[in-house]
C-alpha cells in the first residue's frame, strides 16, 4: 500500500484500497483487436464451439454433484470429496498456498481473455479490462459495453459467455496431453485412462512393521507388497483412505510375497495422532510407482510437476464450476441468455431463482456431505 501510493499508481489505472488492489485498463480493445486480426477464423470456431461446450460442462457439472452424492451413500469409497479453496482457511499447506496463487493468475488471463476477443469478434465493445486482488483472492475481467451487450444477439451473447469456461478446458486438456508423461498425473486420472496410459505398480510396499501391531502379530513382513485391503484394491498411497479402517476391527489385507498372493486378518490398532482413526501397523512406501508410458519427457523436479497438476486442476475446475447456472458465475447468465424474451421477465425471474436455488443446494450438499465424512479437512 505504502509503496503503490508512493509510485503513484492511482494515476495508471490502479485503485487502492487497504484490503484490495484493482487495476483496470482502457486499451484493451486494441490489443483484442490486433489479435482478432490474425486469428479471426480460429477464433470463429471457438466462438461457435463455446456454445455447445456451455451446455456439455453444465451437464457434466450438474451430472458429478448429483452422481457424488449418490456414492456417498451408495459406494463410499467413491465418494469425492469437496472444498472451497481459500488460502489460510482450507489451503493452509505453504506449497498449496503457493501453486495455487502462481496458477489463477494464469487461469483468469486465459478466462477473461476468451470472453474479451470473442466480443471483439462479435463487434461488442470491450470498455475496460484487468484485474483485482481482493485480500488474497485473485480476479480478472472484462468489462463489456452494457448497452452493446444487451442489444447483441443471443447467438452472440452466449458466444461470449461460453469462451471463458470452454477455453479453461481446452487449456486443461491440452496441457493434460503434456501430464500424461508425468507419473505425478496418475494421482488423478480415472480409469480406464489410467491404465491406459501407465503402467501400474502391483502394489503399495511395506518398508518396515510396528512392534506389537495387529500387522506383526497377523505374520506381515518387510517387503511385502500390499494389493488390497478389505477387498479395496491398494495401488498407491491414496488408496489407503479409502479403506476407512476403524480400531479393533479385521481387516482383510492381501500381499504379494514372492510372486504369490497372501491373506492375512489384521487387527486395526488406533493411530496415535488420532485414536478414531485405524491402521494396520506398517511404515509404507509413499511415493508413486506409476509409470508412463508416454514417458518422452524426463521430470525431474517434483515441484514443477505438482505446479502443472495444480494448474491443469484449477484450469479445468473452473471452467467446469463456472458454467452452473449461479448468480455470479456463467452459467447463470448462459441459462438466463436463453430463456430471456421467451418467457415474461416476472417467470425469467422466478425461474433463475428456482435454478439458482437447486444448483446452491446441490453444491452445498456435496460440500456438507463432504465435512460430515472427514470433519473440518484441509490441504
Amino acid at each position: 500500500m505504502i509503496v503503490a501510493k508512493g509510485l503513484k499508481l492511482e494515476k495508471h489505472g490502479f485503485e487502492l484500497k487497504i484490503y484490495s488492489l484493482v487495476y483496470k485498463n482502457q486499451q484493451v480493445q486494441s490489443a483484442l483487436t490486433r489479435m482478432l486480426g490474425r486469428t479471426r477464423r480460429g477464433i470463429k470456431i471457438f466462438a461457435n464451439v463455446s456454445v455447445v461446450a456451455g451446455f456439455l460442462m453444465m451437464g457434466f457439472a450438474f451430472w458429478f454433484l448429483l452422481s457424488n452424492i449418490s456414492n456417498y451413500f451408495v459406494a463410499p469409497t467413491e465418494f469425492s470429496q469437496l472444498t472451497v479453496l481459500i488460502p489460510g482457511v482450507t489451503l493452509t499447506s505453504s506449497s498449496s498456498i503457493l501453486y495455487f496463487l502462481l496458477s489463477i493468475p494464469i487461469v483468469l488471463v486465459i478466462h477473461e481473455g476468451a470472453h474479451g476477443i470473442v466480443a471483439t469478434l462479435e463487434k461488442i465493445k470491450i470498455k475496460t479490462g484487468g484485474f483485482a486482488i481482493f485480500i488474497a483472492m485473485f480476479a480478472g475481467f472484462v468489462e463489456p459495453d452494457e448497452e452493446e451487450f444487451n442489444k447483441a444477439k443471443k447467438i452472440s451473447k452466449l458466444r461470449v459467455i461460453g469462451a471463458g469456461a470452454t477455453s479453461n478446458v481446452i487449456f486443461a486438456l491440452a496441457l493434460g496431453l503434456i501430464l500424461l508423461t508425468n507419473p505425478f498425473f496418475a494421482m488423478v486420472l480415472p480409469e480406464p485412462l489410467l491404465s491406459t496410459f501407465y503402467d501400474l505398480p502391483d502394489g503399495v510396499l511395506i518398508l518396515s512393521i510396528i512392534e506389537n501391531s495387529g500387522a506383526e502379530k497377523a505374520g506381515l513382513l518387510a517387503n511385502d507388497i500390499i494389493t488390497s485391503i478389505n477387498g479395496i484394491q491398494i495401488l498407491s498411497p491414496l488408496d489407503f483412505q479409502k479403506t476407512e479402517l476403524i480400531p479393533g476391527e479385521i481387516a482383510n489385507v492381501s500381499v504379494l510375497r514372492n510372486g504369490q498372493i497372501l491373506q492375512f486378518p489384521v487387527e486395526v490398532i488406533p493411530s496415535p495422532e488420532d485414536p478414531q482413526r485405524g491402521l494396520i501397523g506398517i511404515m509404507r512406501d509413499n511415493s508413486f510407482a506409476y509409470k508412463p508410458v508416454l514417458n518422452f519427457i524426463e521430470w525431474n523436479d517434483p515441484n514443477v510437476s505438482m505446479f502443472l497438476l495444480w494448474l491443469w486442476m484449477i484450469s479445468f475446475f473452473i471452467g467446469i464450476i463456472n458454467m452452473l447456472p449461479l448468480p455470479i458465475l456463467d452459467g447463470g447468465k448462459f441459462i438466463h441468455t436463453i430463456i430471456d424474451k421467451k418467457i415474461s421477465d416476472k417467470a425469467v425471474n422466478t425461474t433463475m431463482w428456482g435454478i439458482y436455488a437447486f444448483t446452491f443446494a446441490l453444491f452445498g450438499l456435496n460440500i456438507a456431505l463432504s465435512y460430515m465424512k472427514s470433519g473440518w479437512f484441509t490441504i
